[in-house]
């Protein structure tokens, strides 16, 4: 597999063109084990994967680059990458160009899904997009001058990129909600 890797990328990480110590990096959620999904990274990519939230968004503008490439583990890796830095403008645009097809970016998403930490309700029980729930507690909508009454079902939640917050529509309105003020159906 190795020479396969040094092969394929020219013996350069696949991320940021680096030249020096490589290795493979099997990508999570990954549909089996072979060289096609596997990149080939230098130390400072992994080290930046690893990081999670802390990465260092500044190494990662080569994904602007490395997002083109016609590997479908590098276009996957690129994309998770990318979501992972979204807070950046520059992230963002190149999200907006980014097009993968439908198997790639499933591939892609349950990446994102399997590091995302879960959203619980008032009970612990994890709350997925799609769900309803019934809140728990009078909440105050701010903005939109109503109450969000204890009992009130909400169907077809949302998740935000917050865990701790889901959205949902309560009055015709779509409203954040902290999960903790909800229950699961």
């Amino acid at each position: 597999m190795q020479s396969t890797l040094e092969q394929r990328s020219n013996n350069q990480c696949e991320i940021c063109q680096a030249s020096a110590p490589l290795k493979a990096y099997l990508l999570p959620e990954s549909p089996d084990t072979s060289p096609n999904c596997h990149v080939f990274i230098c130390d400072t990519c992994q080290s930046n994967i690893d990081a999670g939230a802390t990465c260092d968004v500044q190494h990662f503008r080569c994904l602007s680059t490395s997002m083109w490439s016609t590997t479908p583990a590098v276009q996957v890796l690129s994309y998770r990458l990318l979501n992972k830095c979204n807070s950046e403008p520059w992230a963002q645009d190149a999200l907006d160009m980014l097009y993968l097809d439908d198997e790639l970016l499933q591939w892609a998403q349950a990446g994102i899904a399997a590091e995302r930490e879960p959203t619980l309700d008032v009970n612990g029980v994890a709350l997925q997009a799609g769900d309803a729930v019934t809140i728990i507690k009078d909440l105050d909508v701010k903005g939109a001058g109503f109450t969000a009454k204890r009992g009130t079902p909400v169907r077809n939640i949302g998740l935000s990129e917050n865990p701790l917050h889901i959205e949902g529509r309560v009055n015709g309105q779509r409203i954040v909600i902290i999960a903790a003020y909800t229950k699961k159906n």
